[in-house]
């Protein structure tokens, strides 16, 4: 199991995608410097404190791989209130709302 370090670095960046947009585990991972490590940022994901908006992290399909940690269709509800579309637990046109942090922060 990862470090508390790790998961704190992964709340951290997390709480840095933009509203409107996702990103993914395996994206937060290399950012990170933990390239094949997208499991882990999931686990960090799974007991995330309240303020970090997990809801934006998806699997690299775009498909909300993450719902049953919100329960019933929460991830969903809260990425349409975004403006996002969410069809059949998928983000349609995932990649015009992707946020890549390695691209566009200084990590």
């Amino acid at each position: 199991m990862p470090s508390n370090d790790f998961f704190d670095d992964v709340y951290k960046l997390v709480r840095l995608i933009p509203k409107g947009k996702v990103s993914t585990y395996g994206a937060i991972a290399n950012a990170l410097g933990k390239s094949g490590a997208a499991r882990q940022v999931g686990y960090a994901l799974n007991c995330c404190p309240d303020d970090v908006p997990a809801h934006r992290v998806l699997n690299r399909k775009g498909v909300l791989s993450g719902k049953n940690y919100f329960g019933g269709e929460r991830m969903k509800e809260l990425l349409e209130f975004e403006g996002l579309k969410v069809e059949k637990d998928t983000l349609i046109n995932f990649e015009n709302y992707f946020w890549d942090p390695a691209t566009e922060l200084d990590y």
